[in-house]
């Protein structure tokens, strides 16, 4: 569980809530239901104008990362790899047929399999190299879609903010019916730049980053069992993966 994005959003509510209280406002003033469909809904129809279904889905379920992200960790992954290397040495390639069948991980399994299958290393390096360049492109384009969201919402505020203000030179005769258009037309603003600034930016950058951790730690995936493949001593690879760790890296 990802504690910081949790806090983030909490902090980032009782500023906005906390602020209109301070001013002497009233939190229920900034519930307007009208105001939220406009903009969530304008939001949400732009950007599936803009992507195709596969990259909505797939940014929709990557969501979930901004709290549950995908566990990477790299310290266990130099120890797997190492013993790899270990049972390859002693057993050769082909003792690894029993690793390659019990490891969870789908693209480790795939790389184990080629070496078990005797791939050259050049070939096994460009096999994997190619299915992570495909990931990472999905995966970025699906965080690319809270990005367009953040793009599109000011905007799709703004929008909501000049019916607000249709309405009330509508109704200019009739004074009780100017505070709800006036209500719609800021609150509407505040939706659009709140959403984008507060969620939609934010999450999309913290997409990236996850996608960036996976990619790092299938490329020390690649890197291992490549020096798997030529002999390299188990204490070089170590040494030469844990290159890849930057402080706070576990």
């Amino acid at each position: 569980m990802d504690f910081l994005s949790l806090l983030g959003l909490l902090i980032a509510a009782a500023a906005i809530l906390g602020g209109q209280w301070l001013e002497g406002g009233h939190i229920g003033a900034l519930l307007q239901a009208t105001a939220f469909f406009i903009v969530v809904g304008g939001t949400l129809g732009a950007v599936m104008l803009q992507v195709p279904l596969p990259t909505f889905t797939l940014g929709l379920r990557m969501a979930g990362w901004a709290f549950r992200p995908p566990v990477v960790a790299y310290g266990l992954l130099i120890g797997r790899i190492a013993q790899w290397s270990n049972a390859a040495r002693r057993g050769g390639l082909l003792a690894l047929e029993g690793h390659a069948e019990t490891v969870t991980d789908a693209f480790e399994g795939k790389g184990l399999r080629l070496l078990v299958d005797g791939a050259d290393p050049e070939v096994l390096r460009e096999i994997l190299e190619r299915e992570v360049e495909t990931w990472e492109e999905s995966h970025r384009a699906g965080a690319r879609v809270w990005e367009a969201a953040g793009g599109y919402a000011p905007t799709v505020g703004i929008l909501g903010a000049v019916m607000g203000l249709i309405h009330v030179m509508e109704n200019l005769a009739d004074p009780n019916q100017l505070g709800a258009g006036i209500a719609v037309a800021f609150v509407a603003t505040i939706y659009g730049i709140g959403s984008a600034n507060l969620v939609y930016l934010p999450l999309s950058g913290k997409l990236r980053a996850h996608v960036g951790r996976e990619v790092k730690r299938r490329e020390m995936v690649i890197d291992g069992l490549a020096a798997i493949a030529v002999g390299t001593n188990p204490r070089v690879i170590e040494g030469k993966l844990e290159g890849y760790l930057a402080e706070g890296d576990t």
